[in-house]
């Protein structure tokens, strides 16, 4: 079996907007360009290009936002019930 190494986990807060930024503008530009051009040839030309201009876009964006969308969330979410001692 091949052993994975793991990045540290001071890297989570860049990993996961990378990962969610690959994944929503994979779909979402998935979605867009579908509904734009229809499923043939120009399809499979066009979509790469507009999911890496999404992804140059959300990436940074996710990174800048994070902060005040956990404070949103903070704020409408309850925080964990204490364990009872």
């Amino acid at each position: 079996m091949i052993a994975v190494r793991k990045l540290p986990a001071r890297y989570a807060p860049i990993v996961i907007p990378f990962v969610l930024s690959v994944l929503m503008t994979a779909v979402v530009s998935i979605i867009s360009t579908l509904r734009s051009l229809g499923a043939t040839p120009a399809f499979l030309a066009t979509w790469p290009g507009a999911w890496a201009l999404s992804w140059l876009v959300a990436f940074p964006t996710l990174l800048m936002v994070l902060p005040l969308v956990r404070r949103i969330v903070e704020g409408v979410v309850a925080a964990p019930a204490q364990p009872s001692r």
